[in-house]
């Protein structure tokens, strides 16, 4: 008789890129070096689910804090859905986020089924495309981040995000094929944006910023070296300044999900998050 017993283990880095495999072949369109920037975010938090030694479904549980976490990355092989692994590894990735506030960016057609969880929906991250152009920008304002940058960027991230990352985003800040740009005028720091190469095209995340002007100006900075080449953009539809810019800007919506959490909408500065980091992470 074949065991259909489900186990469940941590992944290890090395193997973490089986998710981000399974994630390109789902047509996420995943980074390029993101299995080893993921794994910075929380070593203990990608799981695999087997039966017989064979993975049937993956995810994550990014916990940051002694406060919020986020789940992502969830994908059970196609062969074995509905099989209940998926809400197995589920529950697994919540007991492990323990009393905290879980996150997830979930998928629009299954709001209902997360819901029954105790997820609590709050409004939609549109995933935006565009194809990069050679655009004028601030170059008094906008440079390459450096050391320095780093303590002022920690605290400018820390509005906008519901927890502290530091070892994440210093990996995540000098990643390879990537580009980081602040602005900063009278040595104060209003806005920051990182550019992913991913297996097709570029992706932006974070995109974090003062206002629409200086976000706008971000996003242009960050195209002009990749003119041609696709952009994708995540924008949070709570903070409206950031759909008028994507809108006015051309790129047009090819996906979304629904931002939702277990215990209530994060106090960060929404009007300030022009594009998020990753549906994965949060």
């Amino acid at each position: 008789m074949t065991d259909t017993t489900l186990s469940i283990r941590t992944m290890n880095a090395e193997e973490l890129g089986l998710a981000i495999n399974w994630a390109e072949r789902e047509g996420w369109n995943p980074g390029r070096y993101d299995a080893a920037l993921f794994h910075q975010a929380d070593p203990s938090g990608f799981f695999v689910g087997e039966v017989g030694g064979q993975a049937v479904a993956v995810g994550s549980a990014t916990v940051y804090d002694e406060h919020f976490a986020f789940c992502g990355l969830y994908i059970v092989a196609p062969e074995y859905r509905g099989k209940g692994y998926g809400l197995a590894l589920t529950q697994h990735r919540l007991a492990y986020c323990g009393d905290r506030n879980v996150g997830i960016d979930g998928v629009l057609e299954n709001v209902k089924i997360y819901q029954r969880i105790g997820y609590v929906p709050y409004y939609e991250n549109r995933r935006y495309k565009l194809i990069a152009a050679n655009k004028k920008f601030n170059s008094a304002a906008i440079k390459p981040v450096n050391r320095e940058d780093l303590a002022q960027l920690l605290a400018y991230d820390r509005q906008c995000f519901p927890a502290p990352r530091e070892l994440f985003l210093k990996e995540w800040l000098e990643q390879a094929e990537g580009m980081s740009l602040v602005y900063r005028v009278d040595d104060v720091l209003q806005g920051y944006i990182v550019r992913r190469r991913c297996v097709e095209g570029y992706k932006i995340g974070p995109l974090f910023a003062d206002n629409a002007d200086v976000a706008e100006q971000l996003l242009n900075a960050v195209q002009t070296d990749i003119e041609g080449e696709t952009v994708l953009l995540d924008v949070p539809e709570i903070n409206k300044d950031a759909v008028t810019l994507a809108e006015c800007a051309g790129m047009k919506v090819i996906f979304a999900t629904a931002r939702m959490y277990q215990k209530g909408l994060p106090d960060i500065a929404n009007d300030k998050v022009f594009g998020i980091t990753t549906f994965e992470l949060g």
